[in-house]
């Protein structure tokens, strides 16, 4: 029927569900040629008669069933890992077999969107102790595919993420890739932010590769700049991810072991992690210095050689927030235009500069100018256009949304303070990272001056009603205080 419901589905006929006993929402278990697979219920009257099952169509995809084979159905158990849950949100520790267990569930199916929102929820109230947060790391690493590579120096560069505009990655992969480093770099799309490099790549290029086109795209560039969630690394994380957006929660536990174990799953040894600390941001200087030391403790643990750079994050970085205004911006500087956000061009130097020096190819200080070079004589460009090449360049050009808004500064002045949070509320709003050239373009930053008149930023949607919903939550929230 190609019914798509973003997960695993059955629909079955309510009569069927009656004589089996099956309520909305329950689980069943479905068999064809010894694949097994754990599916939630969704009860419907009409379209199907009481033999009939319907399956969606990422359950499909995951059995290749043809038309006219024929399947098993029985109803499942409740999974064990339910008790475990409840373990955590009872603020008890988890043994490492419990967590192997409920993580092996959420890749199964086995547990649904409210089960896993205890298990965040749980975790978010209660934290986990260092055991429990290597148990996790590990589970969630093993429980998918481990790419393996010929080259020993494999690196990555990642932030915590949460601060808009903070578009590093795309420019660190095309410095560090151009001077040799290889740098298979996956990334998750937006959970709290209007957008993550994933969902910004995806304005110009192809992002869902399958393994063997990821490291084909790789053994070409030397890097790649792709969604993780199609590759089958880590695939617990995405679920735990998409329940994660759901409830606005971001825990530093999942935070860390979300992060370790996709570097392990791509075979990464040298990695960068970026920490923005400051208001506005995930977290503040204190929780940055704690969550370093954490992040130290238990990559040591898996033998990987970590640096954490702490950055400030009280505003946004560059100009732009949204995927089609993000890569504009990513752009600008490549192609060293008048007018590109330096404040996004010198932190992307000084991140790769580390790279560069971790990876031994600049000598101890001499990173930032090697990156400055790379990225003056136009290799990093060059770079970045071979890497969306080989992943499958998008023809159309980078065009902005269709309706826009300037909002100007009141009175003369400057700027006192923008709200990270708000800023993202303010483009999610206006339709991001669903519609790609939807967003908001700064232009000033803290402490610029500004004339009354004078434009402060633009708002960018693709529909009437969510521009004026981001006009209207502007003015009821000021994200943006003038002094």
């Amino acid at each position: 029927m190609h019914l798509e419901a973003g997960r695993p589905i059955a629909f079955i006929n309510g009569k069927f569900a009656k004589k089996l006993n099956i309520i909305e929402g329950s689980r069943i278990e479905i068999s064809h040629k010894g694949t097994k697979l754990i599916l939630s219920v969704n009860i419907i009257k009409k379209l199907l008669s009481e033999k009939e099952i319907s399956l969606s169509e990422e359950a499909i995809s995951n059995f290749k069933i043809k038309k006219g084979e024929k399947i098993e159905i029985s109803v499942a158990l409740e999974p064990r890992s339910t008790r475990f849950i409840l373990k955590k949100v009872n603020n008890l520790e988890l043994s490492k077999k419990e967590i192997h267990v409920i993580i092996e569930d959420i890749v199964n199916n086995a547990l649904n969107e409210a089960e896993i929102a205890y298990f965040v929820t749980g975790v978010y109230h209660n934290g986990m102790s260092v055991k429990e947060i290597i148990y996790l790391t590990e589970a969630m690493a093993h429980t998918g595919q481990i790419l393996k590579w010929k080259e020993k120096k494999i690196a990555d560069k990642h932030s915590i993420g949460g601060i808009p505009g903070n578009r590093t990655t795309p420019l660190v992969v095309a410095i560090c890739a151009a001077a040799g480093i290889t740098i298979p770099k996956t990334s998750s799309r937006a959970i709290t932010t209007a957008a993550a490099t994933a969902d910004v790549m995806e304005a110009v290029t192809n992002i869902s590769l399958s393994v063997y086109d990821l490291q084909k795209v790789v053994r070409k560039t030397n890097a790649c700049l792709a969604w993780g969630g199609s590759l089958g690394l880590a695939p617990a994380d995405d679920k735990l991810i998409r329940v994660e957006k759901m409830l606005n929660l971001d825990p530093e536990p999942q935070l860390i072991a979300s992060i370790l174990s996709k570097k392990i799953a791509t075979g990464s040894k040298f990695i960068l992690l970026d920490v923005p600390y400051g208001k506005g941001a995930k977290v503040s200087f204190a929780q940055a210095k704690k969550l370093k030391q954490h992040f130290l403790k238990i990559s040591n643990h898996f033998k990987l050689n970590l640096k954490v750079v702490l950055t400030p994050g009280f505003q946004p970085i560059g100009n732009a927030v949204g995927p089609v205004l993000e890569m504009i911006d990513v752009y600008k500087i490549l192609k060293r235009k008048h007018g590109r956000p330096l404040d996004l061009e010198k932190k992307s130097i000084l991140l790769a500069s580390h790279l560069l020096e971790m990876t031994k190819k600049a000598k101890k200080g001499k990173g930032k100018e090697m990156a400055e070079k790379i990225l003056d004589s136009g290799r990093a460009l060059k770079k970045f256009e071979e890497i969306i090449s080989a992943q499958g360049k998008k023809k159309k050009t980078l065009k902005l949304a269709k309706f826009k808004h300037n909002i100007l500064g009141k009175h003369s002045g400057k700027v006192k303070s923008t709200d990270n949070k708000l800023i993202n509320h303010l483009a999610r709003i206006l339709g991001c990272p669903t519609d790609k050239a939807a967003g908001l373009y700064l232009y000033k930053h803290v402490n610029d001056k500004i004339k009354k008149g004078e434009k402060l930023l633009t708002l960018y949607s693709e529909s009437k009603k969510k521009l004026n919903a981001g006009i209207k939550f502007y003015r009821q929230t000021r994200p943006i205080i003038l002094s």
